[in-house]
């Protein structure tokens, strides 16, 4: 079955982008939590998945609609993981000033996605070239705020981090990200190269196969 309305529980722009291309050939008609007004779920939780099902629920319940949700990031494991669940927060994570804190809130995506390269190239100084990172996404879909059984779905693309951005396209840590195979940064893949291989698309392509096979 294809067709209907779904709620992706993202406000991100660049997520919603690539979600609406990769979701084109189910023929569903997808909706942004912001579009609808919903606000961003609390992510408290320590593993993607987690933040993924929580985001998902919260948005199932105040749109009444089927949910897509993802939860992603970058993973580096010289640092442990990091930035991993706290990607899109790592530069706001590091200041301690609340004044600092709230001018780059409000200063954008953009700012806020350069400041949180910035900060990882720092963290990366003292570890030894090439520096081995991966994209992490897991998306769940729910069919109501109560689903007792999530579709869930995850991906991986594995690729090294380069010591200065470079590219236009993409979002997040994409300028800094080489991955395997390539040799151009994710922010130099046009969006149907990124869109055919990235973590999100590995990711869509299980999820579609749980789709199919729950008739959904």
């Amino acid at each position: 079955m294809t067709g209907g309305h779904w709620l992706v529980a993202s406000g991100n722009p660049g997520k919603l982008k690539e979600l609406l291309a990769m979701l084109a050939p189910r023929g569903v008609r997808l909706s942004s939590q912001t579009e609808l007004g919903i606000p961003d779920a609390e992510e408290p939780w320590p593993s993607f998945v987690e933040n993924a099902l929580a985001k998902a629920r919260h948005g199932a319940r105040l749109s009444g609609l089927p949910t897509l949700a993802d939860d992603s990031g970058l993973c580096v494991p010289a640092l442990g993981g990091a930035p991993g669940v706290r990607s899109a927060r790592f530069a706001l994570d590091a200041i301690t000033d609340p004044v600092e804190r709230e001018a780059l809130q409000a200063g954008g995506r953009a700012r806020l996605d350069a400041e949180n390269i910035r900060h990882l190239l720092a963290r990366c100084q003292d570890v030894s070239a090439p520096v081995r990172a991966y994209f992490y996404s897991v998306v769940v879909w729910v069919a109501s705020a109560d689903d007792p059984r999530p579709l869930i779905a995850e991906g991986l693309w594995w690729g090294t981090l380069l010591a200065q951005p470079r590219g236009e396209g993409g979002f997040g840590y994409d300028p800094i990200f080489q991955p395997d195979g390539h040799a151009c940064s994710a922010a130099e893949l046009s969006a149907e190269e990124k869109n055919a291989i990235s973590h999100r698309h590995r990711a869509l392509v299980r999820l579609n196969t749980l789709l199919d096979e729950a008739g959904v």
